[in-house]
Order: C-alpha cells, then sequence, then structure tokens
C-alpha cells in the first residue's frame, strides 16, 4: 500500500446538531473547516434525501411572457384583454432552496443515538461529496459513547462499499479528547445537546465499566427547556430562551451563591472614590486661617470638598524659596518668565482635569458584576418575514407624501425602521442572515433572576453523581486519585458562562475530603475493625486460641519469615502450617488491594489543561477539542505508523475479514 499524505487524509466528526468535516491535516491543526447541520430533508423521491429545504412556488406567466420566450413566430391578439392588464398563459412551477428553515428536517442522530440509518447515510454522503476527495483518501470517523458493535460494523460496510477508502478508522471521542490533550488518563465530561457522556480513560484504554453514556436531559437543551418552564408564562418562546442562554447574562451559579434580590441590588452603587477634606500635616488653626487669608482654602475644612489653590500645594518648586513665597526677582533674573508662566497654565490645567474626572467618578455609578444584579438586558433577534415588515411594497421610511407626489428626496442608503436596533450588525454580517425571505429584527427584552437558574433542575447533581461513580468503577485503585486530577469538561452543551465552575464547585461540595480529617485514617481499617473510641472500649484485644491451633507459629509470628526459615527443610514446619500461611498471604493481599490508597473519596479535584501551543484553538474554545485530538490521532494512524500498530483497517483486511474485523483494529 502506498503511503499516506497530509492533504488525502479525512476526518469527519458527526453530532446530534452538527457536523465537523475537514479534508487534509494542515501543519498546525486548526479547528474544522466545514461545519454543517446534522439534518436532512424528504426529497420528492421516496428514500432519497436532501441538504436544503426544496420548496415549490407557482409563478403565473403571462401572453406576453409566452410572446417574449415563445417558440413560434405566429403573432399573440390580445383583443379581449382589458386595458392595462395582460391575459395569463397560465402557471410555472419552479423549485426554489431555503437555507434558513428547519421545517421538515430530519435529525438522524438523537442523544448519540442513530435512530434514521438511510438520513444518516445521506448526510455522509453530502459531507464526502461537498469535499470531494481524491481517490486514495484514508478516513476517520469519531465514534459516539452511544453506538454499539453493530453500529460500527454496519459503518464500517458503508465506507469500504460506498466510498471505497483504501483505509478506515473508528475512534471513540472520549479517547480523541485525551489525543487533543496529551494526558493518558482522564476523566472526560462531554456535555452536548440532549445528554451528557462520562467517560474514564486510563493509560489511552477507555474502561466500559461503570461508563456514563447518554445521561439524558443533562444537555444544552435541558437548560433551555428549565428556562422555558420559568419564563414561558412571561411571554418567552424557545427561541428566546435559546438564545438568553447563549448570552453574557445567563450565567450557572456555584450551589454556595445566593440569587440577587431586590433589595441589595441598589447596595454598593455609589463610586468609593469621593473627594474628601484634604488636611495637610502639621497645619494649625492658625495656620489654615493664614492659607484662607491668602485664598488657599475656597471654604473652610470639613464643610465640603476642599480645593487646594495651584501655587500653595506645600511642594517647593522652581521660582520658589523654602517658606513657598514666590521670588518674582529670581524668575525675572533667570530669562525663563514665559516657560514658568507656560508651566503654571499647564498645572493648573491638570488639576482642573483631574478635579472633574474625580467629579464624574463619583457621580457614576459603579458597576455590579452579571451575578449581583437583579435585572439584565437581553438583546433578542427575532426572525422576521420580509411581509411582516412591508418592504416588499413602499420603504418603510419613505416619507407619506412621497406617494402622492409631494416631496420624494430621501436617503441613499434608506435604514429600515423597526423595533430595536440593527445599526450595529456588520453589513456582512446582515447581508448572510437576511437571506430568503426573511431577515433579523433585534430587541431589547428584560431578564429578572431566571437567567441564574438554567441548571438549576438538578443537571449538577447528575453529573457530579455519574462522574463518581465512574471513577470509583475503575478497578485499578491506585489510578483513581489521577482521573480525580485529570478531569475535562467539554462540549458545546458546557459553553453556558460559570457552567464548568459550578459543576467543580458541585464536586468538591459532595465529594471532595480533606487530607487532614480523621477519616482518611478510619476508612483504611478492616471492615471487621470497629472505630476505636477516645476511652479505649473498642480497643481490638488480642484473643486466646486452642493450643492446637498455635502450634510453633503463634499469632505474633510473622508468617513470611516462617516460609522463609521452612522453605529449605519443609519438615520443621508443624502441621497444617502451610495451609495458615497461604490463608494469612491472602488476607494481606486482599487488604492491600482494599486499601493501598485512598480511593474511595478524592482529596483533590483538578480540571486538565489543553496544550497552549495550539493557537489556532485559543479564540475558539476547548468545547471540539475531540476534533483536534482526531487530527492528531490522524497523524500518527495514517502518517507515521501507517499501520503498524494497527490502528487502521485497510482494504484488503477488509475483503479477508469482513466488517466484524473493524473489532480488531482502531485505537
Amino acid at each position: 500500500m502506498p503511503p499516506f499524505k497530509d492533504e488525502h487524509v479525512l476526518i469527519i466528526a458527526p453530532g446530534s446538531q452538527t457536523t465537523l468535516a475537514q479534508l487534509g491535516l494542515p501543519e498546525s491543526f486548526t479547528p474544522a473547516r466545514l461545519r454543517i447541520s446534522t439534518r436532512m430533508f424528504p426529497a420528492e423521491k421516496a428514500g432519497e434525501w436532501e441538504p436544503l429545504k426544496v420548496r415549490e412556488k407557482k409563478v403565473r406567466k403571462t401572453v406576453a411572457d409566452v410572446a417574449t420566450n415563445g417558440t413560434d413566430g405566429e403573432d399573440v391578439r390580445m383583443d379581449d384583454a382589458p386595458e392595462g392588464e395582460s391575459p395569463e398563459a397560465g402557471e410555472e412551477t419552479i423549485y426554489e432552496e431555503d437555507p434558513s428553515t428547519d421545517e421538515g428536517a430530519v435529525y438522524p442522530l438523537k442523544e448519540g443515538r442513530v435512530t434514521n440509518w438511510s438520513c444518516f447515510f445521506a448526510l455522509l454522503t453530502h459531507v464526502y461529496n461537498t469535499l470531494s476527495p481524491p481517490f486514495h483518501t484514508p478516513i476517520l470517523l469519531i465514534a459516539q459513547p452511544a453506538w454499539t458493535e453493530q453500529d460500527h460494523e454496519t459503518l464500517t460496510q458503508f465506507f469500504f462499499e460506498k466510498f471505497k477508502t483504501p483505509a478506515f478508522c473508528l475512534m471513540d471521542s472520549a479517547l480523541a479528547v485525551c489525543y487533543a490533550y496529551g494526558v493518558p488518563t482522564a476523566t472526560v465530561v462531554d456535555i452536548g445537546y440532549g445528554k451528557c457522556d462520562v467517560t474514564a480513560v486510563n493509560d489511552f484504554l477507555i474502561s466500559h465499566l461503570g461508563r456514563g453514556i447518554t445521561i439524558s436531559g443533562c444537555g444544552g437543551e435541558g437548560m433551555t427547556q428549565r428556562l422555558l418552564e420559568l419564563l414561558e408564562s412571561k411571554g418567552f418562546t424557545r427561541d428566546m430562551c435559546e438564545q438568553l442562554k447563549k448570552s453574557n447574562i445567563c450565567e450557572v451559579l456555584s450551589p454556595s451563591t445566593p440569587l440577587p434580590e431586590e433589595g441589595e441590588s441598589g447596595k454598593g452603587t455609589t463610586n468609593p472614590v469621593v473627594p474628601t477634606s484634604i488636611v495637610m500635616n502639621g497645619s494649625s488653626a492658625s495656620a489654615r486661617g493664614s492659607i484662607a487669608g491668602q485664598g488657599g482654602f475656597a471654604s473652610a475644612v470639613g464643610a465640603g470638598p476642599s480645593i487646594i489653590e495651584d501655587d500653595l500645594d506645600g511642594i517647593v518648586k522652581d521660582g520658589e524659596n523654602d517658606d513657598g513665597i514666590l521670588d518674582v526677582a529670581s524668575i525675572v533674573a533667570s530669562g525663563k518668565t514665559s516657560e514658568f508662566l507656560a508651566k503654571k497654565e499647564r498645572e493648573k490645567a491638570e488639576k482642573a482635569a483631574a478635579k472633574k474626572a474625580a467629579a464624574d467618578a463619583a457621580a457614576a455609578p459603579r458597576r455590579l458584576p452579571n451575578s449581583q444584579r437583579v435585572r439584565a438586558t437581553l438583546h433578542y433577534d427575532e426572525r422576521r418575514s420580509l411581509d411582516d415588515l412591508n418592504i416588499n411594497g413602499k420603504r418603510a421610511n419613505e416619507p407619506e407624501g412621497a406617494a402622492d407626489g409631494g416631496d420624494s428626496k430621501r436617503q441613499r442608503t434608506p435604514e429600515l425602521v423597526v423595533e430595536g436596533d440593527i445599526s450595529s450588525i456588520s453589513r456582512k454580517e446582515e447581508r448572510r442572515r437576511n437571506r430568503g425571505t426573511s431577515m433579523f429584527v433585534r430587541k431589547d427584552i428584560e431578564v429578572g433572576v431566571e437567567r441564574f437558574r438554567a441548571a438549576d433542575a438538578g443537571i449538577l447533581d447528575q453529573i457530579a453523581d455519574s462522574i463518581h461513580r465512574c471513577v470509583l468503577s475503575v478497578p485499578e485503585v491506585s489510578k483513581r486519585s489521577e482521573l480525580w486530577d485529570s478531569l475535562i469538561v467539554l462540549g458545546n452543551g458546557s459553553k453556558v458562562r460559570g457552567f464548568k465552575d459550578a459543576l467543580i464547585a458541585t464536586l468538591n461540595s459532595k465529594y471532595l475530603i480533606s487530607p487532614s480529617s480523621a477519616t482518611i485514617f478510619t476508612s483504611e481499617l478492616p471492615s471487621n475493625f470497629s472505630t476505636p473510641l477516645a476511652t479505649g472500649a473498642n480497643t481490638p484485644q488480642p484473643q486466646s486460641q486452642p493450643q492446637g491451633q498455635l502450634g510453633h507459629h503463634g499469632p505474633g509470628v510473622n508468617p513470611l519469615l516462617l516460609a522463609a526459615t521452612t522453605a529449605s527443610n519443609p519438615t520443621l514446619a508443624p502441621p497444617g502450617a502451610h495451609q495458615h500461611l497461604h490463608s494469612q498471604l491472602q488476607l494481606q493481599q486482599y487488604h492491600q488491594q482494599q486499601h493501598s490508597s485512598h480511593g474511595q473519596s478524592p482529596t483533590s479535584i483538578k480540571v486538565a489543561k489543553m496544550p497552549e501551543y495550539f493557537s489556532e484553538w485559543k479564540d475558539v474554545g476547548t468545547e471540539e477539542a475531540a476534533f483536534l485530538g482526531a487530527q492528531v490521532a490522524a497523524k500518527v494512524v495514517f502518517i507515521v505508523d501507517q499501520g503498524l500498530s494497527k490502528g487502521f483497517m485497510s482494504r484488503s483486511e477488509y475483503n479477508d475479514l469482513g466488517p466484524q474485523g473493524i473489532h480488531e483494529f482502531g485505537l
């Protein structure tokens, strides 16, 4: 098999709402170049699918149009047509694509599971045809945790039979995240659209035992439905709640943070920087009186903000002696009178500007953080049809007298006068969003404390419990602390402001224990020991045994020492010693496995950090880090490794083993 090239590798990462794809591996791994909605529309023929909604439109054709575009050269008589009208020659059906609608769309993935295979295959075919890869193209597909082994076989057969790919690789999304972060052991929490997946990865191997797959209602859609439940009585729609969830004013607070109240919103709104009375050190009543007599203070000290004149600031300046008296003779003799006057004017202007800035700062209220504000404004972009906005006919800002023959002067580039303000939207964005028969209109809506309750329906508790069960299900107890210290929270559902911090705070409050706590020592005791009390009543006491059971190995004899002394001469061992020694060794090994480390509850919970050398991902975020890990894995599997570690399934291996052979390959 010839080696693969970087520019020929195809990566596809399907999701419940968005599918990411890219052809080629750039020198510096970048976010996905192709993003399409994971949906298809039924076509006119049954069993076929279209990527966009196709609408039928009836267009009336007049006789004049037929005469203009007709094929015969005969004259068309219009004797029966009323004056000013053209007779109709029939209707013509045309088809238009509507890229902005979801009407009739079919989403083949629901909570990660494939619910419509025909639609899903059509989606994969559309992605493949859009990128148009060459024939010798290896394909890497990111697999959802909810996919079964039968699903893997079905996809393998589809890609080999449909696209004739030379190599195919299936990679779990949680494992791809570990490749992106560069950590072999981690707990991956993927917050999706309608579900959440929790996976423990140990040395790049997925622990299927206790894996939290498709925790329903713990995704972004669950938070949207919670907001709709709280705000539906106030006239909010689902689209409003969805935009509210994605805005900056929606925030998930930690369990220990109280909601702001109406009485607290007005507290602390004044600026702490308030001009106060200025009293010079060492000044007495007579001194203050002398200064006031010279015009130093405009008002008495304590009567309000004191003002210090320019020449009486107590600082020795150029042209002044030690007593602070202006020496005019020295200034004139120096020949720098103009410079001195300019300096004085400059200082006076600076002090006036400083006083004005201090006054403005004192008058302006202090801006509270979002978590302390009772109300905030949502900038809602509503999609409205052009007919509703009345811009198909007369322009909305056209003067009323223009239609009646009055002043027809109007702006060159008239702006649509609608409710809200859309002037801040760039022209390019406006043209893109106003395609078709609708456009967006911005409205300002006031929202209360309901915006802080998007995740208060138990979402954080369900995810935290699933993380705890997943980590405790890892067989290697010594690895559990490392799993707690490498927590990765990602997914587009976790983009809600404050969600990650609130999840970590929930884990800390429910499961984190202090290393200095006494429970860390008592939990290490065997289960048959009761916790010792301060009175010594529960202190374990040695119990007497029959003489026949003690033999040569009493309770104080080390079984390992006894085994070493009797190994060379077994006759020295008393009867039954080997069976007793074997039972004691098994008991010690059992306690070492159960209590070798404190793995029941974590002593620290840390969040893993993605490497910073992927500069293109800094502005995008880490929510789609699985695609970055897929690029790293594709580079290793297809380019560097070239199949030596069975990272992918080749065409010849598929011909020999069939679709079932995919389980022997992969990462």
